[in-house]
């Protein structure tokens, strides 16, 4: 397990329980006590660790290199039997960019995604999980697939961006964004998106729009990264925290201005130390989405979600 440096006292002490455990092993000390006390310990450090995480410590979070991707969500919220399909019917397979069938408690789904990697090799592969214009286009390849079946859409975002190359918006990424921006709003099908990790700018929103949003509470949302918005402010990232904080990129911010509809609250030590639990919580959360909206009618379903996106932005002084 990797550890920020704001975890470092759970590492110290969790050395110590696994040396202490190790000596329990041996058969000629009880430990049992000392186990008991450390674990506590454990505990009560996590909370007061966990529960005063600055916005900069949550973004660091959102990027920690243990965290579950969208491919680790699917295949924990599928019912094993996923699909992947592939490709835009126009240049190429986005390999940034998943999709595919699978179900949730027996419920039909389409699942989409941004989808990083975890060493060298898989980064580059995945693009670093930044999407190109092909692979919105397959994300709505495969949303208006789900439509013509009548099956609701689940996208998990992950991403710090879509690609920013000259290839990309050579072939046009800013008009695949939007197109997926107003097509989504349009879609006659319920679409559930949850925000896992990084939901940076453009390349979030390109599936992004939905009837419920989720936010797992060590997730961000915002137009930029706080590096960027340092760099753009101040000349470099050495403010990085402070535009962190000024951007109001957390889970609560979001909620509290209403540009997410729900935080799903991880395991206390956050989804990197917990996986398993964090499927679980996000399984549940997805699904009461999903029963929810599965049986509104077609229009109302539009109709409200446009009311929704509308209604986001207006300040009342």
């Amino acid at each position: 397990m990797d550890y920020l440096a704001f975890e470092k006292p759970i590492e110290e002490l969790i050395t110590k329980l696994e040396k202490a455990k190790e000596l329990g092993d041996d058969g000629a000390v009880d430990v049992s006590k000392t186990v008991t006390d450390i674990e506590a310990k454990i505990k009560k450090t996590r909370e007061e660790i966990y529960g005063s995480l600055t916005s900069w410590e949550k973004v660091q979070l959102s990027r920690h290199p243990q965290r579950p991707y969208t491919l680790d969500y699917i295949e924990a919220l599928s019912d094993g039997d996923f699909i992947e399909l592939h490709g835009d019917r126009g240049v190429r397979d986005d390999k940034a960019m998943v999709g595919g069938w699978g179900t949730i408690n027996k419920q039909s789904v389409m699942f989409i995604g941004q989808q990083k990697g975890r060493n060298t090799k898989q980064r580059q592969f995945r693009n670093f999980g930044m999407a190109n214009p092909e692979g919105y286009r397959k994300a709505l390849r495969l949303m208006k697939m789900a439509e013509k079946f009548g099956k609701p859409v689940v996208c998990l975002v992950d991403t710090p961006g879509a690609f920013p190359g000259l290839e990309a918006e050579e072939r046009g990424q800013g008009e695949a964004i939007a197109r997926n921006i107003l097509e989504m709003t349009k879609l006659e099908v319920p679409i559930i998106v949850v925000i896992i990790g990084e939901g940076a700018s453009g390349g979030a929103l390109g599936i992004g729009v939905g009837d419920k949003i989720l936010m797992l509470n060590n997730a961000w949302y915002s137009v930029i990264s706080p590096e960027n918005c340092s760099t753009i402010l101040w000349g470099s990232w050495e403010h990085k925290e402070t535009a962190a904080d000024a951007l109001k990129l957390t889970a609560t911010d979001m909620k509290g201005i209403g540009l997410v509809d729900e935080i799903i609250k991880e395991p206390l030590g956050g989804a990197h130390t917990f996986p398993e639990e964090t499927f679980k919580i996000v399984k549940k959360s997805i699904a009461k989405a999903i029963k929810e909206f599965i049986d509104t009618n077609k229009e109302t379903l539009v109709n409200n979600r446009m009311e929704k996106f509308s209604n986001m932005g207006f300040v009342k002084e």
